[in-house]
């Protein structure tokens, strides 16, 4: 087996997440799998990468040469392949729009915004839980346009080609069963929502676990989570009864399930759309951010609990991209 780009990225990927198993989490694979490939780079190199421990990896001196060599390497390849792609774009699909999108409200808004400035385009959309492939896809030049997201400590850092304009933060919700005993309350507590079993999305580059995380720990209790899911798999976990968990303010309620504000708004979300400076969509980002802003509030007012929420504190409630 000969030596690929994509073994470099994974040293790096490892050394950068400074164990096996989170550099498994953000490369999307098991940790026994990542472990099996390593070796195999290591067979191919000629000697081990990286001493293992309990507290981590550590890049042995090999691993020292061949990440000083892959970083030289990675970004003039990661660059050559943006720049023919977007040429190739250009020839052969100069009225194609790609836009991606994180679980939020915002997609199709987005998608009839382009159309309205771009009439003649064809607009292509695909979903992602996490906002950094999209990002990552962006700088790549294999996207357009995107709406992502981020939470406070959390915020995402514009490559140089990509423009990043905030629309709103919104608080996060407590998503309930409907015979749940909270769900009679017109806001939760979240000290007294952590003494539940929970249902939460699995560790990545998202990081929302990350910083529901760092919010629940200071209530003084650890919340037991048995089940990771995300999108339909963890409505369907608190709709049996099962679980609860959290949600974005504009999730619309289904039968069987509730949201409920929590008290204080403990945690927030924030909306964000992204798009390439040098792609079709520049010079009419204004406008664009302006027609999504208006169908975020038709949003709002489809979710009559975060409707209500967005009167009782408008203060809060004001779009940033407007």
């Amino acid at each position: 087996m000969d030596l690929e780009l994509r073994h470099l990225r994974v040293v790096c990927a490892i050394e950068e997440a400074g164990s096996l198993t989170r550099a498994a989490a953000a490369l999307r694979t098991t940790q026994p799998g990542l472990s099996a490939q390593l070796r195999r780079i290591e067979a191919m190199l000629g000697g081990t990468l990286f001493d293992r421990g309990r507290a981590g990896v550590v890049a042995t001196p090999l691993g020292e040469l061949v990440l000083a060599r892959a970083r030289a390497v990675l970004p003039g390849v990661d660059g050559l392949l943006a720049d023919t792609a977007r040429a190739a774009r250009r020839r052969a699909d100069p009225d194609r729009v790609r836009v991606g999108s994180v679980g939020a409200p915002l997609l199709g808004h987005l998608v009839l915004a382009i159309r309205a400035v771009r009439p003649g385009a064809e607009v292509t959309a695909r979903c992602q839980y996490a906002a950094a492939p999209l990002l990552d896809d962006l700088a790549a030049g294999r996207l357009e346009a995107a709406v992502l997201g981020d939470s406070p400590g959390q915020e995402l850092v514009p490559p140089g080609d990509i423009e990043l304009r905030p629309l709103v933060t919104e608080p996060v919700f407590a998503l309930l069963p409907s015979a749940h005993p909270l769900a009679a309350r017109e806001e939760v507590d979240l000290g007294r929502l952590v003494e539940e079993v929970w249902a939460v999305p699995r560790p990545d580059s998202d990081r929302t676990r990350e910083y529901w995380s760092t919010a629940l720990a200071l209530t003084g209790r650890r919340p037991r989570t048995p089940y990771e899911a995300e999108g339909r798999q963890l409505v369907e976990l608190v709709r049996a009864g099962l679980a609860v968990s959290l949600c974005q303010a504009t999730f619309l309620e289904v039968p069987g399930v509730v949201v409920r504000p929590l008290a204080g708004d403990p945690l927030w979300y924030r909306h964000v759309l992204g798009w390439r400076r040098d792609g079709p969509l520049a010079g009419r980002g204004e406008e664009i951010v302006r027609r999504v802003g208006a169908g975020y509030l038709d949003s709002c007012a489809a979710s009559p609990v975060y409707a209500r929420w967005r009167e009782q504190h408008a203060h809060s409630a004001q779009l940033t991209g407007r």
